[in-house]
């Protein structure tokens, strides 16, 4: 019996951790505790034993089901493991056996114990736990009387990873066991009436539940010695087919724990964001996990005052639309973060945060990655050719899409389009100023205003550093507005001459940080290498070594070349910065100037609206932009990158200036922010038009006076008694209906007047056309599914139609003339000596392009020798074809360097020319699916795309789809051995940082986060789509029908 005893608690010591605080696991006593004058006090306790388990019983076990089978699915052999359970029974219960009859109520009670304590252990693994204290009360306490209680308690690795609030409860736990610790046993037994966490009804439930299997094993008592073994084998091995048979996967217990406690407090969160208490619960409504996470990612302790105070509005707590203006620095984000934190983990929506740069989406969802891992959600990107559309319907988790203003746009017209526009619950938008820039601007004004008018329950939450008419963008998205002058430092404007600008950097540098703003790209180079000349050689030992391995990163990812200007200035600790790099470079010197490698960086003024670099110091060269005086919100940014909020607690900025300039500067300084002006009318083909287009192609409004009502709720309609001065609204609108239709993008529904005449004889300023309504035509439904630029659409239609009379398929050229982006052709000027050497090179095949599209030879060799030209070629198609001829070099080659060179091109410009035609690739493949004439186009672009997204070799790609590594960076992570998304999501950050050379901390976390993320994403995609083959159709037959 001694045998059989401690094999038990063997083996409860395996599958339980040594936790020495709250111990209450029981071993069945041995054969010589079992006295004969033990009788009486073993029956009491037997009493005692049932009472207490009827109050100790908890939420979640269900009865004993019996699993009978005609066939023992085990047979003769009961061995799961080496350590059978069963084999255990079977000599224990041969021990009781030999007992002489007068110990043998003593022996039916130690079984009976023993299968009562294997029935609770087996339904444990399929039973789901409803709180933590049920889990912990339910699978570690069996009371029974005369055996040692056994405490147990969370062990320290899994009170490190608990939120502060439930290390408490474990210490008073604690404390308070230790107070009763000589009290009785059914003193010991928790009463149910002091637990708040369980109802009455469902505590009533389980004592029922309890007395059913008391009663079962009280006649397992009643039989012979033999059947009883028997039938408790019987019963044991049913049990464990049972579990065997249950579909519920079993998680680790630590795992379970852990997401309990974090459900517990999203649920508590929940309610209080539903209450109207003031009570915001332990970190504005989030799990107290979610402040421990910004203290470990990044480093934010406590918010300032301000932060605080805008996320107690009212507003914010009743999920009004919500516009908050602040200076640039002043920590806007954060609170933008928490808002859609909230909504994704206690309203559990959907977010779609709306970035103005595909480099600030990468930044941002390298940021967020860590959180979305850590809380359980997803995170998403819709940037470049990048998203897709509709996106996944998710089956428990929530995704946050942090998306361009364009892939933002298409994101929201796929969700209106399957009717899932009120599945996203927040929309948060950065830089809102920007909706009067042009283009994008009226994309974006298009995006809210359709937010707005299909979705009651989507919030707005809009956040700029510039912003002057407020009123105006209040009343078009119907929001409240809060505003501070908080900044983190004090802001200084001087005057200094320009030749003091060595003296006002080497104030700063090498210790702290500096920015250079110049008017131009080449003054930047300039002027980097002028500051260079006039700095101690002093700064060279600077960090050394660490920007020797720089500039050896700097020439692997360019395939030995190296810039000539950075060559001189990196070992000093300067480079310049502007979009004539590649993104590679770019990458790599703000890694570098982050870390403090690099301490000064002159720049132009694309990077004060672009990615996170702050400085102490922030220098202004001239207050130009290349040659345009400087605008006020572009100097508010650029002085805003000093000192920013959670980096810096200092900053200081200083413009220097000529004489001739001073009164401009004072003015620049002293006058209000510019104002925000709509321009989606200014904007015929990107602006109105295209929106009317998805209006009716969505069906939101589909005549003349819906759509009137809706341009009415837009920023246009707020601002037209300003913005018209000719035209009326009314007017515009249809105007704007009859040139769509005349594209032929939409269709009039024919209807008859009184006078027996059509409709479409009547004269458009008819009252009838009130009566008008439209639908949308397959071309213009493929142009609004495409998001094509409708100026191109009927071209794009006529040069795909073309190129299936002869589609030249021995080479990718054709593929790529039909994928450039008809607005970069045309801004393109060509070398013409270039062209005509490139054109030569050419292959028969693919001169035959050429030929197809028309244009010659001939043409070109003029053109490069000066000759005058008297047959009328379209300009447009000769660029376009030089810029494919740029593409398909690099497709070829893939290295940027040799193609900048061959085509005497910046290499930043030709990477941007690679961004735009793989995007642009991505709009042209979308409207072929919606055509069925262009079929053959649609796997031939899919695999171009992906070409034209990477350029890069084909063992890279799994490597690039990670946001944030580039080329040079998976070349690095595949030599290294890290050759799949598999790999990257299972690699140790530690080791990445001993592995990959110039790779910091922060960016092997990030690294490690993205790949996680996107391994997750992909594995729910594919979960989802097994699950939707599995699902039973909707329409499926029904035997009453048949």
């Amino acid at each position: 019996m001694d045998v059989g005893g401690s094999r038990i608690r063997r083996r409860v010591s395996v599958r339980k951790r040594n936790r020495p605080s709250l111990e209450i696991l029981f071993a069945a006593p041995t054969v010589a505790e079992l006295r004969p004058g033990d009788e009486e006090e073993e029956e009491d306790k037997e009493e005692e034993m049932v009472a207490g388990s009827r109050r100790r019983k908890t939420v979640g076990v269900q009865p004993v089901e019996n699993h009978d089978s005609e066939e023992d699915m085990f047979g003769d052999y009961d061995s799961f493991a080496e350590n059978s359970f069963l084999a255990q029974v079977d000599d224990l219960e041969q021990k009781y056996m030999q007992l002489s009859e007068n110990r043998e109520h003593d022996a039916d009670l130690a079984t009976a114990d023993l299968f009562s304590e294997s029935i609770k252990h087996n339904k444990l693994s399929i039973t789901t736990v409803g709180s933590f204290i049920e889990l912990k009360t339910h699978e570690h306490t069996e009371n029974q009387s005369g055996h040692k209680d056994v405490a147990v308690e969370p062990g320290p690795d899994l009170l490190c990873e608990l939120p502060s609030s439930q290390v408490l409860y474990f210490e008073n736990l604690q404390n308070s066991s230790n107070d009763l610790g000589d009290q009785s046993t059914k003193e010991r037994d928790w009463n149910p009436s002091s637990h708040k966490t369980v109802s009455e009804d469902l505590l009533h439930n389980s004592i029922e539940q309890l007395q059913q299997i008391h009663e079962s094993s009280s006649k397992v008592r009643t039989s012979s010695d033999v059947n009883r073994r028997k039938s408790l084998k019987d019963v044991l091995k049913s049990t464990m087919a049972g579990n065997a048979k249950a579909q519920t996967p079993i998680f680790s217990r630590t795992k379970q724990l852990k997401e309990n406690l974090l459900s517990e407090e999203i649920n508590v969160a929940k309610k209080t964001i539903e209450s109207p208490s003031d009570d915001l619960g332990p970190f504005y409504s989030l799990p107290s996990k979610v402040r421990d996470l910004y203290v470990q990612f990044k480093g934010i302790e406590k918010l300032y005052e301000w932060q605080h105070a805008c996320l107690t509005l009212n507003s914010v707590q009743e999920r009004k639309n919500l516009i908050y203006s602040l200076p640039t620095s002043g920590g806007k984000t954060l609170v933008a973060e928490i808002l859609m934190l909230q909504e994704l983990l206690c309203r559990r929506k959907d977010v779609l945060m709306i970035l103005p740069y595909v480099a600030i989406v990468q930044e941002k969802i390298s940021a967020l990655s860590s959180f979305g891992i850590e809380l359980g959600f997803f995170v998403e990107e819709y940037a470049g050719s990048k998203g897709k559309f509709p996106p996944i319907k998710r089956r428990e988790k929530k995704s946050l899409y942090i998306a361009t203003i364009e892939k933002g746009h298409g994101l929201i017209n796929s969700l209106i389009e399957t009717g899932r526009i009120n599945s996203l619950g927040l929309v948060v938008v950065d830089e809102l100023h920007m909706i009067a820039e042009g283009s994008r601007g009226a994309v974006l004004e298009m995006t809210l205003a359709k937010i707005i008018y299909t979705s009651k329950t989507t919030q707005i939450i809009g956040m700029s550093a510039t912003l002057n008419n407020v009123e105006d963008l209040q009343e078009f998205l119907q929001a409240e507005y809060y505003t501070s002058q908080f900044r983190p430092y004090s802001d200084a404007l001087k005057k200094m001459d320009p030749d003091h600008l060595v003296a006002l950097v080497t104030e700063v540098i090498p210790n702290y940080s500096c920015l250079v703003f110049c008017p131009t790209k080449k003054n930047c180079e300039n002027v980097a290498e002028m500051i260079c000349k006039f700095l101690s050689k002093e700064y060279l030992k600077h960090r050394e070594k660490e920007k020797q391995e720089m500039i050896k990163n700097l020439k692997n990812i360019s395939n030995g070349n190296l810039c000539p200007v950075l060559k001189c200035t990196i070992p000093l600790g300067v480079a310049y910065h502007h979009s004539g790099l590649t993104s590679d470079e770019r990458k790599l010197l703000e890694e570098a100037y982050s870390t403090g490698v690099l301490c000064l960086l002159t720049c132009t003024s694309t990077l004060a609206a672009g990615v996170n670099l702050p400085a102490r110091r922030v220098i202004l060269r001239a207050p130009y932009v290349a040659k345009e005086f400087l605008k006020r919100n572009q100097y508010k940014q650029m002085i805003g990158r000093a000192g920013r909020a959670g980096i810096d607690s200092v900053g200081e900025s200083i413009l220097i200036l000529q004489e001739k300039d001073k009164q401009q500067v004072l003015e620049l300084i002293s006058r209000p922010l510019e104002n925000c002006y709509s321009h989606l009318v200014q904007e015929f083909t990107k602006g109105i038009q295209t929106l009317f287009l998805s209006l009716i192609g969505l069906k939101i409004a589909t005549n003349l006076g819906d759509i009137y009502h809706f341009m009415s709720g837009t920023f246009f309609g707020v601002q037209q008694k300003f913005l018209l001065k000719e035209k009326s609204l009314w007017e515009i609108t249809v105007e704007s209906l009859r040139y769509l239709t005349e594209k032929g993008l939409l269709q009039k529904n024919t209807i008859f007047t009184e006078k027996g005449l059509t409709q479409k004889d009547a004269i458009y300023k008819s009252e009838e056309w009130f009566q008008f309504s439209f639908h949308i035509t397959k071309l213009g439904q493929a142009s609004f599914k495409g998001t094509i630029d409708l100026a191109y659409c009927d071209i794009l239609y006529r040069d795909l139609k073309k190129g299936l009379e002869g589609l030249v398929l021995e080479s990718l050229l054709h593929l790529v003339y039909l994928t450039t982006p008809y607005d970069m052709a045309s801004q393109c000027d060509p070398d013409w000596m270039i062209y005509f050497r490139q054109f030569n090179q050419l292959s028969p095949a693919e001169q035959n392009v050429a030929t197809l599209i028309g244009v010659s030879e001939n043409y070109i060799g003029k053109k490069a020798s000066g000759q005058a030209i008297k047959k009328k070629v379209d300009k447009d198609i000769v660029n376009r074809l030089y810029l494919s001829f740029v593409l398909y070099t690099l497709l070829k080659e893939t290295n940027i360097w040799s193609v900048s060179e061959k085509f005497n091109m910046p290499r930043g410009y030709i990477q941007s020319l690679l961004t735009a035609a793989a995007t642009f690739s991505s709009c042209v493949l979308h409207f072929c699916e919606e055509l069925e004439e262009f079929w053959v186009y649609r796997a031939l672009l899919v695999e171009l795309t992906k070409k034209l997204t990477y350029c890069v070799r084909a063992e890279l790609v799994p490597l690039m789809e990670v946001t944030g590594v580039l080329e040079g960076r998976a070349k690095q992570l595949y030599n290294a051995g890290y050759k799949s998304l598999t790999h990257l999501a299972n690699a140790d950050p530690e080791v990445l940082i001993r592995t990959i050379d110039h790779l910091s901390r922060h960016q092997a976390k990030q690294i490690v986060s993205s790949a996680k993320m996107l391994l997750h994403e992909k594995a729910e995609a594919l979960q989802e789509e097994v699950e939707e083959l599995l699902r039973l159709p909707s329409d499926f037959p029904s035997i009453e029908k048949a």
